[in-house]
């Protein structure tokens, strides 16, 4: 695995990238890439990081496997490229987007539009193999991700975290409350979603109400 992550990232992670702990993740991942079928296409590993600089965040989603049908994952959480059928969980996110701020369903399941104004889309790992979820979990990504959070908490302000089911809500523990605003609801999953704990939630609308406070510019959804 090539570590080709932006320069404004390189900088903030450079403790990371020198631990045992990556090292090891890393030949893991250059193995599985070599002997399976695996998502992203390693060039798009670290996507979450090239669209979005970390002096641009504002928004935080978090994800937690790519996804690990053949062409679907594309390095941002809950996206996919053009022409990919939308996945279950977008699609019910464009449902919520589209009662809640009126926006018609929309084409397009590539999310790097939102990247682009400063959403970082963040998978908990970021990497898998085809057809198996979950088969890349627990072999460190989770610590980098954390700490990828943890940065972000420690070093920014005023930054709205998107959380999304019980993984998401664990990753909060990373988040000072004092300094950035956490919203929270059940999975877009449809499991999570038909028990109601997903449409209504408001988060979109809730998000741009919280940046135009802060003065920021809101996310075009």
């Amino acid at each position: 695995m090539q570590v080709n992550i932006a320069e404004s990232w390189k900088h903030i992670l450079k403790e990371e990238f020198d631990k045992s702990y990556f090292n090891e993740l890393t030949s893991f991942v250059k193995n599985e890439y070599e002997n399976h079928i695996c998502f992203p296409k390693d060039s798009d590993i670290f996507a979450a990081f090239d669209y979005c600089a970390f002096e641009d965040v504002k928004v935080v989603i978090i994800g937690q496997d790519p996804y690990h049908g053949v062409g679907q994952a594309n390095g941002l959480c809950f996206s996919v490229h053009d022409g990919i059928t939308h996945p279950p969980s977008l699609i019910n996110i464009f449902k919520e987007i589209e009662t809640d701020l009126g926006i018609p369903y929309p084409k397009s399941g590539d999310l790097s539009r939102w990247a682009k104004q400063g959403v970082l889309l963040l998978n908990a790992t970021l990497t898998v193999r085809a057809h198996e979820a979950g088969s890349h979990q627990k072999k460190g990504w989770e610590e980098f991700t954390d700490a990828v959070i943890s940065k972000i908490s420690e070093e920014k302000s005023d930054v709205v975290f998107l959380l999304w089911g019980g993984f998401a809500k664990k990753k909060g523990k990373k988040i000072d409350v004092k300094k950035h605003k956490l919203l929270q609801s059940g999975h877009p999953s449809p499991l999570s979603a038909n028990r109601g704990y997903w449409f209504g939630n408001k988060h979109f609308s809730q998000t741009n109400s919280i940046l135009l406070e802060n003065g920021s510019e809101v996310i075009q959804w």
